[in-house]
């Protein structure tokens, strides 16, 4: 995958690793904005975040504060000199924040989602040069994510970068939204010279889940991070939970440890080398199981059975999923590789049934 795309390169702002953008959920009152940003300015922060424009799971929540909060964005600027970012989620935001200096704009999961939404965007931005940050969308779909890059890059738009927020989920657990790292980890490899920030707290849902999930996104080469942070978390109008202080978020990030993604020794050749040999081993193990899955299928044919046999399938996933667990690997995880491997033998079945 090729995009058009340029480094997103702003005066004042080092280029080495992690871009940081803080600042709260939502901009409340031009008190809590100035005094939130002041504070971020105090700790190095370059650039401030917030929404205007507060689209909520359920209508009756606060859903921002509108075009009127765009002038406070303008006052951070003057007074700190931070850029500032906002999201856009419809043509009418994308002319206000032009219209007002923002300097960066986001969009997010919901809109990420929309293909229509995502074109009126695009449109709205023919001929415009500003960077823009595109959230996952909520749904686990690297296509649909891919697509909305692409069509911000067909508008022109060359300053692009990526923001995972984890993906929505029924089955809640740890985290407000799961993170699914392989999902960003192939979106890398698609485009590598993408930038993709980390949101820890649309993830984490609470903030102190923040700090280990910064330093994760960290040990997997994101180029940034994007955080919320209020005046006063407690009393925020909007994602309370997930909020830290200016003074916690600093912390957070003197305590970061980042790792370069380039350097290699000798050991570690030497352990990729093994890890090349147990892939081959690994594959050649899996052609083995293949020939001996079209036998069963022949024989299946011949006796007349079905492909799909539910008890032996249940069985299996239970057992290699406890043994996995008992030789230290997660049990969802190995069940997950032979839900996959199951379902190529039963491709391949099929093809002998219908032959």
């Amino acid at each position: 995958m090729e995009l058009d795309l340029q480094p997103i390169k702003l005066e004042g702002v080092p280029e080495e690793r992690p871009l940081i953008i803080a600042g709260p959920c939502s901009a409340e009152t031009e008190e809590q904005v100035m005094s939130t940003a002041r504070q971020l300015a105090d700790k190095g922060i370059k650039i401030f975040r917030a929404g205007i424009w507060k689209p909520r799971t359920k209508p009756g929540g606060f859903e921002g504060i509108g075009v009127e909060g765009l002038a406070w964005l303008k006052e951070v600027k003057k007074e700190t000199g931070m850029y500032v970012t906002t999201e856009v989620a419809n043509a009418k935001h994308v002319y206000e924040c032009l219209k007002a200096g923002i300097d960066i704009l986001w969009i997010g999961a919901r809109t990420t989602a929309n293909p229509f939404a995502m074109q009126e965007i695009a449109d709205a931005l023919k001929g415009v040069d500003v960077p823009v940050l595109v959230k996952n969308p909520v749904n686990p779909d690297l296509e649909l994510w891919i697509g909305a890059l692409e069509r911000i890059n067909n508008a022109g738009l060359k300053r692009l970068g990526a923001i995972h927020r984890g993906f929505s989920s029924y089955d809640k657990k740890i985290y407000r939204n799961l993170p699914q790292w392989h999902i960003p980890i192939e979106l890398r490899r698609r485009i590598p010279n993408l930038p993709i920030l980390c949101d820890p707290s649309h993830i984490g849902g609470k903030r102190e889940l923040v700090a280990p999930l910064c330093q994760q996104a960290m040990d997997l080469g994101f180029d940034g991070l994007i955080v919320e942070s209020h005046c006063n978390p407690d009393c925020a109008w909007s994602d309370a939970k997930q909020q830290v202080t200016p003074d916690v978020l600093d912390y957070i990030l003197n305590l970061l440890v980042i790792r370069s993604e380039h350097s290699t020794t000798e050991n570690l050749n030497e352990l990729r080398r093994q890890i090349d040999e147990c892939d081959n081993e690994l594959i050649e193990i899996l052609a083995k199981r293949m020939r001996i899955c079209r036998e069963i299928g022949t024989f299946k044919k011949e006796h007349n059975m079905t492909v799909l046999q539910t008890g032996r399938y249940n069985e299996i996933l239970d057992k290699r999923g406890a043994q996995g667990s008992l030789c230290g690997m997660d049990a969802d995880f190995v069940k997950s590789v032979f839900e996959a491997i199951h379902e190529e033998s039963v491709r391949q079945q099929i093809e002998i049934l219908n032959k």
